[in-house]
């Protein structure tokens, strides 16, 4: 199906800008306005840049670009990760065999001298290859194609290969596992090396890293990608070398910083503990998934409160990858200590390997949500219920 042009006309382009925010069933009732453009058209171009606002900024704000269906919009990369995979890897050639609607491969081309870009859907194959002629990127060689059996068929060894097997089973739900990703990789990571010599694997943030770990062969380096806190991918890079471990990296983007720690996955360490002292930290998403709650003492000056709570204390304030709070009390759990705390009966409550949920904490000490005030309810180092009330410090809210 070819691209319908008309969608391109300059009035058609402000119908778009001016109306991409107002609901659906609304401008289905009205209808298009646009003789040789009919209602679904203009739907899917409507909704497609709303999806792509905050998501996709450089496409969002670049005249005629044209837009795939939204669930296109939804599962491709966002221009922070996007950013984040071009930055990890460089080289004179890519190849990107499962391309999407193409994030990564622009964001691929400005690090190298070549990029070829697969997409088995024919119609997203052709958007995607306008929409990187209208954003002026020429190095990059659109090929509407199965991507595997593109490299089956070629002798090209690129410098790397970048793969993104699809996280949809077959009622469309997401999948944990990675023999549930299309294509399953172990059995065919010898096979993708016959083209490149190093491989980028991006999987779901569902997957166990650990089993992972086990399944693929060549993994060098993880990278957990979160963005404002919340894990969007999981970042596998394989290369057929020898590597003493394998390095875990964690990244939380958010607006005003980026938050970054690493270590090597199967290191054996072992916390230092403390009672809450002046400060209280708590790991970012990333950070959390990796797993490496023994590292954060090894690496920084604080203390962990209690073997499964994942918190963490100091005397002095540290820069730390996650929130950061200045500690005002510590009390037992104790309804009428608590409530004596907090006279506005208003509080942030986060619950830490603590037996109630923070519904029935709420429901029990009568506390709105909101205000000023966080209450972290946890085990303390001689596992009694505690509660440690806390204000918000600095930039890592």
């Amino acid at each position: 199906m070819a691209l319908n042009q008309n969608l391109l006309r300059a009035d058609v382009q402000d119908f778009i800008d001016k109306n991409y925010k107002k609901d659906a069933p609304s401008l289905v009732l009205k209808g298009s306005p646009f003789a040789d453009i009919n209602i679904q058209e203009l739907l899917q171009q409507l909704e497609s840049k709303r999806k792509a606002e905050k998501k996709l900024p450089t496409w969002f704000q670049t005249a005629n670009i044209y837009f795939p269906p939204k669930v296109s919009i939804e599962q491709s990369s966002s221009e922070i990760t996007a950013q984040y995979k071009a930055s990890i890897v460089s080289g004179k050639s890519l190849i990107d065999v499962t391309g999407g609607f193409g994030i990564d491969s622009y964001y691929f081309a400005q690090q190298f001298e070549s990029v070829t870009y697969c997409e088995i859907n024919e119609d997203l194959a052709q958007v995607v290859a306008h929409n990187y002629e209208v954003l002026g990127q020429q190095n990059i060689t659109v090929q509407a194609t199965n991507g595997m059996r593109f490299i089956k068929e070629q002798e090209t060894v690129y410098d790397w290969m970048f793969i993104d097997p699809s996280r949809r089973d077959g009622v469309k739900g997401k999948v944990f596992l990675l023999k549930d990703c299309v294509p399953y990789l172990p059995p065919k990571v010898d096979f993708l090396f016959r083209n490149a010599t190093s491989v980028l694997v991006k999987l779901s943030p569902m997957l166990d890293i650990s089993n992972t770990l086990k399944e693929l062969k060549y993994v060098t380096e993880v990278h957990i990608v979160a963005v404002n806190n919340e894990v969007k991918e999981l970042l596998f890079l394989l290369e057929q070398k020898e590597v003493a471990a394998v390095k875990i990296q964690t990244v939380n983007f958010q607006k005003d910083q980026q938050q970054s720690f690493a270590f090597n996955f199967g290191d054996h360490s072992y916390s230092n503990y403390s009672e809450p002292l002046q400060y209280l930290y708590e790991p970012n998403a990333a950070l959390l998934k990796s797993g490496g709650f023994h590292e954060i003492t090894k690496q920084l000056p604080v203390f962990k409160l209690q073997e499964h709570a994942h918190l963490y204390t100091s005397e002095a304030l540290e820069e730390f990858p996650g929130r950061s709070f200045q500690i005002e009390a510590v009390v037992p759990y104790d309804r009428k200590k608590i409530q004596q705390l907090l006279p506005e009966k208003k509080a942030n409550i986060t619950t830490r390997n603590f037996p109630k949920s923070v519904v029935q904490i709420r429901k029990e000490l009568k506390l709105k949500d909101g205000g000023q005030h966080y209450l972290f309810f946890t085990k303390n180092m001689k596992n009694k219920l505690t509660c440690i009330l806390c204000k918000k410090f600095g930039k890592s809210q």
